[in-house]
């Protein structure tokens, strides 16, 4: 028996998913549909490449559909309670003791993390190191490139 995965979102990235699904069968789906009948229309399937081009599209939208649907049924939305420690949804401010460089990031779970829009998943190394710690606090990251320390300046 497949063991369920538990995923971890926060709120916008639980209503992010809810508003793509919705637009995928709300919109995409009907042209997509529409798309389909057209090209069975044209005439012999065997040799239509708009109907085998629909057909495409159909099944990576019924794809896409299930996983989303898959995904919203089996998530677990942060708990962002202010507590005053770090959590699923803080935003961060850390300081590199090593380089004194300061960096700020949202803790977010894995399908949400976007290095580019500094989210990093709470999986990742520093994510992992500095969930449940408090503000001052001093904490050891181990990555694959070697270990480093952090001091947690701010949460959000």
């Amino acid at each position: 028996m497949k063991q369920v995965e538990n995923i971890m979102l926060t709120k916008d990235g639980y209503l992010a998913l809810e508003q793509e699904l919705n637009a995928l069968k709300t919109e995409k789906r009907p042209e997509v549909i529409k798309a389909l009948k057209e090209a069975r229309a044209l005439g012999d399937l065997s040799e239509n490449s708009d109907y085998d081009a629909a057909r495409n599209e159909q099944a990576q939208l019924e794809a896409r559909i299930k996983e989303l649907e898959y995904k919203l049924e089996h998530c677990t939305i942060a708990d962002t309670s202010e507590n005053g420690v770090v959590h699923v949804g803080s935003k961060v401010t850390i300081l590199y003791e090593e380089d004194k460089e300061t960096e700020e990031y949202t803790i977010v779970g894995s399908l949400e993390a976007d290095p580019f829009d500094n989210k990093i998943s709470n999986e990742s190394p520093i994510g992992k190191a500095i969930l449940g710690h408090k503000k001052g606090e001093s904490v050891e990251v181990s990555s694959p490139n070697g270990n480093f320390n952090v001091i947690i300046q701010e949460i959000k």
